[in-house]
């Protein structure tokens, strides 16, 4: 509730500027503008927040249903990175763009979440908005929601380029894109942030969470982020009518290599490759990145669409002559009913998007992290998590066969001597009989078997040499080995 004693020379509902310091808040962000009274000229100014005014009261609470959104889709985000994290690649197939593609998303939806518990306070008097030196609150969630989109739209330009490499130029991707993709990732982001804060700043404007400033906004922020976003979708575009020129091409290639066994020949090589062999390889690249593509396309399209909003919006509210013309009729009216917001609503619709562009937009936004989720939470992450807790909280199976805390009968253990067992019967040695064959032997009382007579090869020059005596293995004579040394001195 404005205080009645502020509106001076001013028409209700309209505060006099020259009542209120002239520091503290986002004094830009103030709405005025001179009009003739009985007093002379007087700088009149709606009071804060200037949205309520052209949305109606009930603007705020419906600004909070994209941070409950961002509440719920937060854990989704976490799951994907600690999962990441902690499980082996066999089952999250990690990458290091999907990784710092979801860190970004990370940082959209705090910003969202921060107001729901933070309840900013928007207005740092009747007329003038916070702004990030005023509130805490406001340079946190400002800064987090303009750096998540710029990490979120360059990730999507890189991963844009990488899926361009591979299927237009067949480049393997290796360390140095990996580290260009790091340094540009997170570099231009960063670098773009620190200066959008120092040459334009951010304020609350709509809702809880402050966006950025009018003045320079264009050229510090929506510029080159909307460069960005059209640069990749122009090169996502390019892409995709390569993928289906070779598409085509392959539908009329005759080439009978191609519906061989598959072995690598020379006719194969790359300058010779033919239409339906280049549709196999793309085929294999989009099986492993439609994801990555269709999360890009998103992407592009609520970034677009989130600049063009905004910007129109910022255009709206730009104090030139322009719009103050248009703003007239919704004004006199403000001064006729006495303030009534909800009789003069139809008449502020020219004034820039609605309430339900402006709402959707937000929870487009917050969505993007579940859009993030559903394409890149493979089943097998699920599978994966059962397994950890399975080994690190379950119970150790060791490869015996009984478990000697469990069983307490000795009798069940195996390998155990005889002796522990005095109960049990020892089985009895399994003897073979001799065959009859040995019992009708003449030497069957010595041995079983018979005597085999020696038959010497012809071309071999061995013999069969007698028992040695005994107490010697060998006979010194038959080596013809030196009895002496061959040194007459003994040396």
């Amino acid at each position: 509730m404005t205080n009645s004693t502020l509106n001076g020379l001013c028409p209700t509902p309209f505060l006099q500027e020259g009542l209120f310091p002239s520091s503290g808040g986002f004094i830009k962000g103030r709405y005025c503008e001179k009009i003739p009274t009985r007093g002379g000229e007087v700088s009149c100014c709606l009071p804060c927040p200037l949205g309520e005014w052209i949305y109606g009261d009930d603007v705020i609470p419906k600004t909070e249903v994209a941070g409950w959104t961002s509440v719920a889709i937060l854990p989704l985000c976490i799951f994907l990175l600690l999962s990441y994290a902690v499980l082996p690649a066999k089952w999250t197939h990690r990458h290091y763009l999907n990784i710092c593609f979801t860190l970004g998303i990370c940082f959209m939806e705090l910003a969202f979440i921060i107001p729901l518990g933070a309840k900013p306070e928007q207005c740092h008097n009747d007329i003038t908005p916070n702004d990030m030196y005023s509130d805490l609150s406001c340079a946190f969630t400002g800064s987090l929601l303009l750096f998540g989109g710029w990490i979120v739209i360059i990730w999507s330009f890189i991963r844009t380029v990488a899926f361009h490499l591979q299927v237009c130029w067949e480049v393997m991707l290796g360390p140095k894109f990996m580290w260009g993709a790091f340094l540009c990732g997170w570099g231009i982001p960063a670098l773009g942030t620190t200066l959008m804060l120092i040459y334009t700043g951010v304020s609350f404007r709509f809702g809880g969470t402050c966006h950025i400033n009018i003045d320079h906004g264009l050229q510090a922020y929506w510029i080159p982020i909307t460069v960005f976003a059209v640069a990749a979708l122009v090169l996502q575009v390019v892409t995709m009518a390569y993928c289906i020129h070779v598409y085509v091409r392959s539908l009329f290639d005759n080439d009978t290599t191609t519906n061989s066994s598959g072995l690598p020949s020379y006719s194969a090589s790359i300058t010779t490759v033919t239409a339906r062999q280049a549709y196999k390889r793309i085929r294999r690249v989009l099986q492993l990145q439609w994801r990555g593509v269709a999360l890009v396309l998103i992407i592009i399209g609520n970034v677009i669409f989130f600049a063009v909003v905004f910007i129109k919006l910022d255009n709206a509210v730009t104090p030139n002559e322009a719009n103050v013309k248009k703003a007239i009729p919704w004004l006199l009216c403000l001064v006729t009913t006495e303030g009534d917001r909800k009789a003069c609503a139809k008449k502020a619709e020219v004034l820039g998007p609605n309430e339900a562009t402006l709402l959707a937009l937000l929870i487009l936004l917050s969505l993007v992290g579940l859009w993030n989720f559903i394409l890149f939470a493979r089943p097998s992450m699920f599978v994966g998590w059962v397994d950890f807790f399975r080994s690190k909280f379950g119970k150790e199976r060791e490869f015996i066969s009984a478990d000697p805390e469990r069983y307490t009968d000795s009798r069940a253990y195996e390998m155990i001597t005889n002796s522990t067992l005095p109960s049990l019967k020892t089985p009895e040695p399994v003897v073979r009989a001799p065959s009859p064959i040995l019992k009708a032997s003449p030497t069957t009382s010595e041995h079983y078997g018979r005597d085999a007579k020696y038959s010497r090869p012809p071309m071999s020059f061995s013999r069969p040499l007698p028992a040695s005596p005994q107490g010697r293995d060998w006979d010194p004579k038959s080596t013809f080995a030196p009895s002496h040394s061959r040194d007459p001195s003994g040396a």
